[in-house]
């Protein structure tokens, strides 16, 4: 189970990089299936290394890695294909806080101090991540719908699909980056009172 865990992990992180050429060659059905798989992973990955006690630090590691590489991944290439500011600046501020958090990690590192990712089911940096999940498939999947779109077959369902979509994108990447704003400030504090035993 833990192979086949760290497998789910691997995937992630592969996928977090191949979505990338299938956007710049608009594969847009192939970007939104392979995305869903990908966050559809995350969830069970970690579920069934805790039902099945089959956690481990490398798997922990990818796990970690995998997350953070299909949401940074997919928002930048979001950015690119829709550079309007309602999405550029939250991406930008969800991207600028991985660095932040990681600058974090990287200084107490050097100290040789742990900073471990809340263990509570819901953390504000499990929404956070939710919201993101959310939000970037709902674009991929407005991205795949306006494929099956003509002249001849535009309807009233598909403008109505595309709209709720886009307002869904919208709406879940300013509720990611509330969440996101709010985790990097529980960050702050834990990192704070932290460097406080360093003599």
């Amino acid at each position: 189970m833990k192979s086949f865990v760290n497998f789910l992990s691997a995937f992630r992180i592969a996928a977090s990089f191949v979505i990338i050429p299938t956007l710049m060659f608009q594969w847009y059905w192939v970007s939104f299936i392979l995305f869903a798989f990908a966050a559809i992973s995350d969830f069970f990955d970690g579920y069934l290394a805790k039902k099945y006690n089959a956690t481990s630090k490398i798997g922990g590691v990818m796990d970690h890695i995998g997350d953070k590489l299909l949401v940074v991944n997919t928002m930048i290439m979001l950015t690119i294909m829709m550079p309007v500011w309602f999405i550029v600046v939250p991406a930008i501020i969800m991207i600028a806080r991985e660095l932040y958090i990681s600058g974090l990690r990287e200084f107490l590192g050097t100290q040789k101090i742990e900073m471990p990712v809340p263990k509570a089911r819901m953390s504000m940096g499990k929404i956070k991540t939710t919201f993101q999940m959310i939000a970037l498939g709902a674009f991929l999947f407005l991205f795949a719908i306006s494929t099956l779109i003509t002249p001849d077959n535009i309807s009233r369902f598909y403008l109505i699909s595309m709209n709720v979509l886009s307002q869904i994108g919208i709406f879940g990447l300013w509720l990611s980056l509330l969440a996101s704003l709010w985790s990097a400030t529980q960050y702050t504090v834990t990192f704070a009172n932290k460097i406080k035993k360093i003599k």
